[in-house]
């Protein structure tokens, strides 16, 4: 660029896309191609994404959730100190964003600092040591920064001018002396088997307290990337530590919750441009259930010694349509409002239902975060829409004003015509006189014995059921199914308040 263009150039930089544009229109041929140089400059130093994308003339993935970790690179990048943990299923472009262009693009920004890359074997993080090393040879003099002479190893080389370069090494290896402003662990477990390992698992803990940690500059940021692989892996154990100052970033294969990091609807995949529903379907059956859970929905949790197991849910799953041939005698919606326990974040709300033959269907769940005005029309739109005969809530927390709750909530929804001529279901306010496994126990042997039917898929609840082990406290979803299903099994005596309808509202129903 020649110093005629410098003020035009040093001011286009200034301006947003818009006017750029315009600014571009109107400049001669010799001012547009100098310009477009500013512009390409400017793609190279956005972000990683952007940079790969003008390095590789487009071909480098983008998505969504890529770009959050771009996000979180120009945050450190911009002088935060940050702690991240992101959970990936595999072959989402993790390591490739996170190992690979986003180093290149922090040297490029801050060339006099030091990045770390480790992984579960020195051959893989030296990889992508030797993958930024030639990226540097090639692109070197577009983006600014260049390599020092007889310091080139794949697995660690410095910068020319500057104090600033990358080193690599497994978990487990000695970086004794080195320093990093920026340090990010890339898949720190190899497979199952060593998820398994307790020894392997207490090494890697000590190695990250020990070695990484102690390893890092003052304002120095940790960027942990890794696909779940048990409770006790890395991401677990920082977890269980309370994940104080740590940013986590969950990303299921198939969004679980309505609080979705990127928005997604429950159900919706992760990258649906690469991998669609049917991909992430057959990769569920290809990995099984642990696999499925663990790997691809960032949710490990025990398969033996809970009360539950996957068999008696997944063995039984009927679909919606097989639903349509099956006559119910009765339907009702459970809540469990979340009350006496200030952890709480949810509310459950379960819609299930029984035939003649007392075979169960697990109909709903439209459990989430809400407060009680949210709650007691979610849970009165339910019972429109099943044509509920009852409200099944807990009375030991607040019952009194669950019941008043719904009884506005319905007030409200008949106000505005959407009660559909509907008498207002039946409110059986529950009791719980027995402790959480005596009252969970007779719903699992149902479900053992296969006489309890999930009419489709119920992600966030299915998780709590296989997670739940005796003596933790039970999650508000799994509170809800077993209060509903109680009461629809007539398995609980003083529990229930189950007591025959005045006003025949099951008249017709067999």
């Amino acid at each position: 660029m020649t110093t005629r263009f410098e003020d035009e150039v040093t001011h286009y930089r200034t301006l947003p896309s818009a006017q750029r544009m315009q600014m571009a229109g109107l400049a001669d041929v010799e001012l547009r191609k100098v310009l477009f140089w500013a512009e390409k400059q400017m793609a190279l130093e956005r972000s990683p994404g952007s940079m790969a994308s003008v390095l590789t003339g487009g071909r480098e993935w983008q998505a969504r959730h890529l770009d959050l970790i771009d996000k979180a690179f120009i945050r450190i990048a911009n002088g935060e100190r940050m702690r991240v943990l992101l959970n990936m299923p595999p072959r989402h472009g993790k390591s490739a964003r996170a190992a690979r262009w986003a180093p290149l693009w922090y040297l490029a920004r801050h060339p006099d600092h030091r990045v770390m890359i480790a992984s579960y074997a020195a051959k893989l993080a030296e990889g992508h040591g030797r993958w930024i090393r030639d990226g540097i040879k090639e692109h070197g003099p577009q983006i600014g920064i260049e390599l020092r002479y007889g310091s080139m190893a794949a697995n660690r080389f410095d910068l020319a001018g500057t104090p600033g370069g990358l080193v690599t090494a497994g978990v487990g290896g000695s970086l004794t002396g080195m320093g990093a402003n920026v340090a990010i662990v890339d898949d720190p477990l190899k497979d199952a088997k060593e998820a398994d390992s307790p020894v392997k698992l207490a090494n890697l803990w000590d190695w990250w307290q020990q070695v990484i940690n102690t390893r890092m500059e003052p304002n120095g940021s940790i960027v942990v990337i890794q696909t779940r692989w048990s409770e006790n892996d890395l991401a677990g154990r920082i977890l269980q530590q309370g994940a104080e100052g740590w940013t986590v970033l969950d990303l299921p294969a198939l969004a679980l919750s309505d609080d979705d990091p990127l928005g997604r609807k429950v159900g919706d995949p992760l990258w649906p441009e690469r991998f669609r529903r049917k991909h992430l379907n057959r990769f569920k059956k290809d990995v099984g259930e642990r696999g499925w859970w663990a790997l691809y929905q960032q949710q490990p949790r025990p398969l033996e010694g809970g009360v539950w197991k996957w068999p008696w849910i997944t063995e039984n799953r009927i679909s919606p349509q097989a639903l349509r041939g099956i006559d119910l005698t009765r339907t009702i919606v459970s809540i469990d409002t979340a009350g006496g326990r200030e952890d709480s974040d949810e509310v459950g709300i379960i819609g299930a239902g029984r035939d003649a033959a007392g075979e169960m269907y697990l109909l709903a769940d439209r459990s989430a975060k809400m407060g009680a005005a949210e709650w007691g029309r979610a849970a009165c739109l339910l019972a429109i829409d099943l044509e509920a005969d009852a409200f099944v809530v807990e009375s030991n927390f607040g019952g009194d004003m669950a019941a008043q709750i719904i009884r506005q909530a319905w007030a409200e929804l008949e106000r505005e015509g959407l009660t559909k001529g509907l008498l207002m279901s039946r409110i059986i306010e529950v009791t719980a006189k027995v402790g959480k496994r005596l009252r969970a126990e007779p719903i699992a042997q149902l479900y053992e014995n296969g006489h309890v039917h999930h009419v489709g898929e119920f992600p966030g609840l299915e998780v709590q059921y296989i997670s739940w082990l005796p003596g933790m406290d039970s999650p508000d979803r799994l509170d809800a199914a077993v209060h509903g299903l109680t009461e629809l099994a007539n398995l609980a005596t003083a529990g229930t308040g189950s007591a025959p309808y005045a006003d025949q509202r099951l008249a017709g129903r067999r």
